[in-house]
Parts: structure tokens; sequence; C-alpha cells
């Protein structure tokens, strides 16, 4: 179902916007909903990455080196 929203800006920027659309053969509608699904998922996104990253907080029993961690992984992985 779709719905109307009201949008204010430049008088400028929404006629670049038309000329955009046109050339894309869509419309400027499109774009922004486009635009909008675009930021949701990256948000979506980004939110997974820092759950994972904050799910690895403490995984390493003690503190070490930058250098003791590139060992272990190259002898883990190499």
């Amino acid at each position: 179902m779709t719905s109307k929203i009201t949008l204010y800006s430049e008088k400028e920027l929404i006629e670049e916007m038309k000329k955009y659309a046109k050339e894309q053969n869509t419309s400027v509608s499109k774009i922004v909903n486009t635009f909008f699904q675009n930021l949701l998922h990256s948000k979506n996104i980004s939110t997974q990455k820092e759950s994972i990253t904050n799910s690895l907080i403490g995984s390493l029993k003690e503190e070490t080196s930058t250098k003791e961690y590139k060992d272990y992984l190259a002898d883990k992985y190499l």
C-alpha cells in the first residue's frame, strides 16, 4: 500500500531532481523510496555488525599485543 508524503526542499534542488529523474526514466518518488530503503538497509547491516563486534568483547582471556594476535591468526589460518 502506498501513501503520500510531503517533503520540503530548495526549489533549485527539486528542479534538478526532476531533471535527473526524467533522464533516468524514473520518478522523484521512486528515487526517494530507493534512498529510504537503502538507508534503512544500511542501518540494519550496521546494527548487525555492532552486535557481532559487541559479542566478541572479552573473548580473549588476557591482554595481548597486536603482534601476538597477528601471530595467533597466522598460526591458526595459514
